[in-house]
């Protein structure tokens, strides 16, 4: 539990992040804004396998550069979804989605390891 509600907080932080740097992107107010994380984490655990798998093809051709399409269309799904989320255009969705990206990457390379016998888990 403990996990999960650390990265619905770094999910925030990288929303808020892309907030602060994106012009075209705002929240109406916090409690909005970590909402808004907590479904972006059920449409990438529910939504995005499927984008992934239907598009496959194209993710393909274009050497997985696509990717980055889907990434902002799931941002803009949980936009579409949450009226206190104002976002304009893909664009702005797909370097949303970098923000948010970078800052999980970031957040879980500086976090805690887990050792499971030889080897050690991040995360």
């Amino acid at each position: 539990m403990r996990g999960f509600i650390s990265r619905v907080l770094i999910t925030s932080l990288g929303l808020w992040l892309a907030d602060v740097m994106l012009s075209r992107m705002s929240f109406d107010d916090v409690p909005s804004m970590i909402l808004s994380a907590l479904l972006l984490g059920i449409v990438n655990a529910l939504v995005r396998p499927f984008i992934v798998l239907l598009t496959l093809p194209i993710t393909l051709l274009s050497l997985g550069i696509f990717l980055l399409i889907i990434n902002g269309a799931m941002v803009m799904l949980v936009a579409r979804l949450m009226p206190a989320f104002h976002l304009e255009g893909l664009g702005t969705a797909v370097m949303a989605s970098i923000v948010v990206g970078l800052t999980s990457w970031i957040a879980n390379a500086a976090g805690p390891r887990k050792h499971h016998g030889n080897r050690i888990v991040i995360g």
